[in-house]
């Protein structure tokens, strides 16, 4: 269980890097609640199964790229929000972005919803 934001942030942006299947999978229900519900502007995945599949696309979808925090986590009662991108390490990110994430009372997510600051030109 999360027991800060700056926690729960890391280890939600560790989850999106990670390309083990296993490892993804058991780190997602550890830290996910069950119904738990992800929204973006291009995904809506509801459920462990479903943001699995999804983070598994985005993966394939942007390989060699890594998630990162890009600033601080800033959270109050069960909600944290924090930047974020998306790119190959070592250079500036062509994708940013921002997360509001929702905990249950027991410290897991049962909500992200993400918003696209940038994206690279079409």
């Amino acid at each position: 269980m999360a027991t800060t934001f700056d926690e729960l942030a890391e280890r939600y942006i560790a989850i999106w890097n990670e390309t083990d299947p296993a490892r993804r999978r058991r780190d997602i229900d550890d830290l996910w609640a069950p119904e738990g519900r992800y929204v973006d502007p291009l995904a809506v995945a509801e459920g462990r199964d479903a943001i699995d599949a999804t983070i598994a696309a985005v993966q394939s979808q942007f390989p060699g790229m890594t998630f990162r925090l890009a600033g601080p986590v800033d959270g109050h009662h069960n909600q944290a929000r924090f930047t974020w991108e998306l790119g190959p390490d070592n250079v500036e990110a062509p994708i940013v972005g921002f997360d509001v994430a929702v905990t249950d009372g027991n410290g897991q997510l049962t909500q992200v919803l993400g918003f696209l600051d940038r994206l690279p030109a079409a």
